[in-house]
């Protein structure tokens, strides 16, 4: 029988190795082309339902595989779902994780037959295998059915409490979403996040930090116990538990801790006695946070790294920013996506914080494989690190950008070069140069933003209406020179507006063209001919193109306002203008021409009665008040393109993207406390002080052996404690353990002689109990052999401890305690005879009355 149980059982084993190996070798030779992503026939007609409902565990595996596939693909599986489900409770371990993830993708949409499997979810709960409970309750909470609420609730709690820590991991995961499901578990899920934020294991913690953002990110004051725990927990962490415990972290020190002792933000200088005692005046608390965050500088992970960064420039005093830059810079060369990301960051530092980049300049420069968005935050930080030192050399970058084969980099290279002039007066002669070089260019992108960043030049630099200089009066003559091969309409109205601001000649200077009207005198030879070309493109759909039109034909209309021509081309285009279909080129029309109508009779003066609108009565400026206000009263240009446009914090998607993204709110940190609260309430009971410790020698007292100490002798009271002292193997003797005169030395000095004496002891009590089993039946003398039993059992307890205390161990077992004449010796000094010497006697005194009896019966 048991032969042939040996046998079935060979051929069972036999056959399941032969499986596996079967279905590693399919994997094994299985191509890409054949897997079962890249396959066009997953779902043929009737067989992905065979394997579905096949007895075969390799084939349901093979049927879920194929129905995962599907939906990776985002093609519909939902009409499998019954199939799928049927087999949530299968044996197979793999089996069972595919359908947890089918259930995932589609109980929403099929929640009444999800209903049907609720019961094995609950089951699963009580699993032996932790993977399995944590599966299910990852299930059970993905299932977005209100009416199980409570059921989740449940496993939550019991999961909470979960010997594995993957378990609990998984319940700390299931918090968010039951909360999204139904906010009226609201009371029992902080309690379960308080229970969970006890969790001392590095596995679960950082999901504990999840549950607390989701649910209750505003009650940090739930943190006080945990503070100091969750800060030396960071190193152990998994890396994304990581990340969420330092953005915990943070918010908590920005609520609840003093502020760094520089008393400065993150946007302010630093003095320098702020950083010579900035150490000294941290927060220890604070300090904790950081000494724990900065190993995790050198992750593999740039999520983290960000994060501690993150930590560092918010919470860090601003000695320690440095520490920052350097993991940040290495960790650009590890992706596309990752550079993408970390330049945004480090553009957002560099605009607040320049002095901690402004050495490593050299690591923007542009590179020819950059994708566009890179180049323009590359030369979006390069801005920011201009200064005295390395200003020439980055102006020479930005002229090798402007040749670039990118518009968008083109324009952004010549907008650096006129930033470049702003920042650093020394370099604005070559810049000048340079922007006035690229009016030539073939390029329109560099026209334009040429023309754009000479405008802005000549606004800040010129001094009244006049430019500063004859080189900046050259620029402006060129640009008007260039007017009609500039085709774009923010150039186009750049030039109009300059060649109106400084069209007035200077008071004492004569013209250049000795030929000119006398009606122009006073007005740049230039200027009316670029108003002749704006008229006549005056059709132009460009509204800014426009605008300036008829600010050019006001100021000239001021300052040649006895030119028959100028008064031509003024009528002209006012008189389009209030016909415009844009209204707000109708709108400034009207103000304009009611501006003039103190100059020289008015724009219309020769039309008499025509337009009454313009005849009506009001306030009427002169000439001189009139130039003043279209002269003197200019403002910056509108519409510059502005370089941060936005400041956000640090370390969210919003830089990238420029708005606003769900869950970015809590992304910012709250500002920094007048007082930072007790440090006392983030005591624990693992970090009170401990008890003294008492180097001297301490009474031994074992329980279940009475009141009476090891080591006592005769005579001292039950509850006067004598200190044991251990003499180590081949040393002298403690002080006091030698023996004293006066004092009986023990019979027995070790277990052997102990043992050897009991055992004759027991050979002659053997034959007396043997002899005296009938004859001896007397009550009194019964009751007093048990009592003394008892007596001297109790002794035994007692003092056979302290002999194996002190000496050696044996293999021997002691012999068993029968009467007082077994065990007690004749010695009496010796340890079993201790506090019982009256009680000895008379037990002696009785033994031999009995034993006289006993042999006189016998004879």
């Amino acid at each position: 029988m048991a032969l042939n149980t040996l046998a079935e059982n060979a051929e069972r084993l036999s056959q399941r190795i032969q499986e596996t190996l079967q279905e590693k070798t399919r994997d094994f030779t299985k191509t890409a082309a054949a897997s079962y992503l890249d396959a066009t026939d997953l779902d043929r007609p009737g067989e992905l339902s065979k394997l579905l409902n096949s007895a075969s565990d390799r084939e349901k595996l093979e049927g879920l595989k194929r129905v995962i596939a599907m939906i990776s693909k985002n093609r519909n599986a939902s009409a499998h779902f019954a199939q799928v489900v049927k087999n949530v409770a299968s044996p197979n371990l793999e089996i069972r994780k595919l359908v947890y993830i089918y259930l995932l993708r589609y109980a929403s949409s099929e929640p009444d037959l999800a209903l049907l499997s609720i019961n094995t979810f609950q089951k699963d709960l009580r699993d032996p295998n932790p993977l399995i409970r944590a599966m299910a309750l990852r299930v059970l909470s993905g299932i977005r059915v209100s009416a199980i609420g409570s059921i989740v609730a449940l496993g939550i709690k019991n999961s909470a409490v979960d010997s594995s820590p993957y378990v609990r991991k998984a319940a700390a995961l299931a918090i968010p979403k039951l909360y999204q499901l139904d906010t009226t578990h609201l009371p029992a899920l902080m309690q379960t996040i308080s229970v969970l934020l006890r969790d001392r294991s590095p596995l679960a913690i950082g999901c504990v930090a999840v549950a607390f953002n989701g649910v209750c990110p505003d009650r940090l004051e739930l943190l006080h116990q945990h503070y100091r725990r969750l800060c030396k927990m960071l190193v152990d962490a998994d890396e994304w538990g990581q990340i969420h415990l330092l953005d915990l972290l943070v918010r908590y020190a920005r609520k609840m801790l003093r502020r760094p002792s520089d008393g400065k933000s993150q946007t302010d200088e630093v003095s320098q006695d702020d950083e010579e005692d900035g150490d000294a005046q941290l927060d220890p608390d604070l300090d904790l946070l950081l000494q724990n965050a900065r190993p995790l500088l050198c992750s593999r992970n740039p999520a983290v790294i960000m994060a501690v960064a993150r930590t560092f420039y918010y919470v860090g005093p601003a000695t320690e920013h440095h520490h920052i830059i350097e993991p940040l810079l290495r960790q650009l060369r590890v992706s596309e996506e990752v550079e993408r990301v970390l330049l945004e960051d480090l553009c957002l530092i560099a605009a607040r914080s320049p002095d901690l980049l402004r050495s490593y300049a050299s690591r923007f420069y542009i590179r020819a494989r950059d994708i566009s968005p890179v180049k323009r935050t590359k030369i979006r930080i390069l801005v920011s690190l201009l200064a005295p030192d390395n200003g020439h050399t980055l102006l020479r970058e930005f002229k090798d950008y402007v040749v670039d084969t990118d518009d968008t980099l083109v324009g952004d290279a010549v907008w650096a070069i006129g930033r470049c002039a702003q920042i650093v007066p020394e370099t604005t002669d070559s810049c000048l140069a340079a922007l006035t070089m690229l009016i030539r260019s073939s390029n329109d992108a560099a026209v334009a933003g040429a023309v754009i960043a000479l405008k802005l030049l000549h606004q800040l630099q010129s001094t009244g209406s006049h430019p500063s200089s004859s080189k900046s009066l050259n620029v402006v003559s060129a640009l008007a020179f260039h007017f009609d091969g500039i085709q774009n309409p923010r150039a186009r109205a750049c030039i109009l507006w300059m060649v109106g601001q400084y069209c007035r000649r200077p008071d004492g200077t004569l013209p250049s063209v000795q030929e000119m009207p006398a009606g122009l005198i006073r007005v740049e030879p230039w200027a009316p001919d670029i108003l002749r070309k704006a008229v006549k493109s005056f059709k132009d759909p460009a509204s800014d193109v426009k605008l300036q039109t008829l600010t050019l034909a006001a100021k000239l209309f001021v300052v040649a306002s006895a030119d028959k021509t100028i008064q031509l081309l003024a009528r002209y285009v006012f008189s389009l203008a209030r016909y415009d279909s844009d209204y707000d080129v109708r709108d400034k029309g009207r103000f304009l021409t009611s501006l003039l109508r103190g100059v020289a009779g008015g724009v219309y003066k020769q039309e008499g009665d025509e337009d009454k609108e313009e005849a009506q009565e009001g306030v009427v400026l002169r000439a001189a008040q009139v130039e003043h206000v279209l002269f003197t009263g200019r403002v910056m240009p509108q519409g510059e393109e502005t370089w941060f446009t936005r400041f956000d914090t640090l370390g969210t998607a919003s830089l990238i993207t420029d708005q606003a993204l769900p869950g970015e709110e809590l992304r910012k940190l709250p500002e920094w406390p007048d007082e930072g609260t007790d440090s006392s309430l983030r005591d624990t009971e693992d970090e009170l002080p401990a008890a003294p410790f008492y180097a001297g020698p301490l009474p031994v007292r074992m329980p279940g052996i009475g009141n009476q100490a090891l080591g006592s002798r005769r005579g001292t009271p039950s509850n006067a404690m004598t200190p044991v002292v251990l003499t180590p193997g081949g040393g002298s003797s403690p002080a006091g353990s030698a023996p004293k005169p006066g004092i009986a030395k023990p019979q027995f000095m070790d277990l052997d002689d102990f043992f050897k004496s009991e055992d004759e002891e027991d050979d002659d009590e053997d034959d007396e109990d043997d002899e005296d089993e009938d004859e001896v039946e007397d009550e009194d003398d019964g009751e007093t052999r048990g009592n003394d039993d008892r007596h001297i059992d109790s002794q035994r307890r007692q003092a056979a401890p302290t002999v194996a205390f002190a000496l050696p161990t044996t293999s021997r077992s002691a012999p068993p305690a029968s009467r007082p004449s077994e065990t007690q010796s004749d010695d009496p000094s010796s340890p079993w005879n201790e506090g019982s010497k009256s009680d000895g006697e008379d037990s002696s005194e009785d033994e031999s009355e009995e034993e006289e009896d006993a042999f006189l019966r016998r004879g």
